[in-house]
């Protein structure tokens, strides 16, 4: 499935692929590689609040701003947070070095596109992901979804933060 007109990069409109994921519906399930470059799948996650924070690249300053800030609030709420681009587990493995990333995991879907095509934010120009942010409640359920319409920007964090609160995180 392509929809285009819900994201622009640099004021163009993009293709995003995959599914049109509602909030209600049951989270897709995917597998994307660890840091340790091994698979991870959502579903071993179920009965925690899990924020999956969706970012084109940590190499850029925006993915690293809003990857810091996700860090810094997972440290004060009881949630699975997890960070999910195409970068290379090693790229990630780095980052996260540098910065002192370690509320967070990390996640790359580069080899499937699992995350991505499953969760309807693969972008099909740029072959990343747009950035968007998903919460997932206890149950399994989509409980927030929030695609950012300019992938340069900052998503909203103060209605993802206060999803979670009212989730129990």
């Amino acid at each position: 499935m392509e929809r285009k007109g819900i994201v622009m990069f640099k004021g163009t409109p993009v293709t995003l692929q995959g599914q049109d994921i509602r909030v209600g519906d049951i989270a897709p399930n995917f597998t994307a590689i660890g840091r340790d470059l091994q698979p991870v799948k959502l579903d071993s996650l179920k009965g925690s609040i899990v924020i999956i924070s969706a970012v084109p690249s940590l190499d850029t300053p925006v993915c690293e701003l809003q990857t810091k800030r996700f860090n810094e609030e997972a440290a004060k709420l009881k949630v699975k947070p997890l960070t999910i681009s195409m970068d290379l587990p090693f790229a990630q493995s780095r980052f996260c070095d540098s910065f002192k990333i370690d509320n967070i995991t990390m996640l790359s879907d580069y080899k499937d596109r699992e995350f991505g095509l499953r969760y309807g934010v693969y972008i099909e120009e740029l072959g990343l992901l747009a950035r968007s942010v998903f919460i997932v409640d206890a149950d399994g359920k989509l409980a927030y979804k929030q695609i950012v319409k300019e992938i340069g920007e900052q998503p909203d964090y103060d209605p993802v933060l206060s999803e979670a609160k009212n989730l129990g995180a």
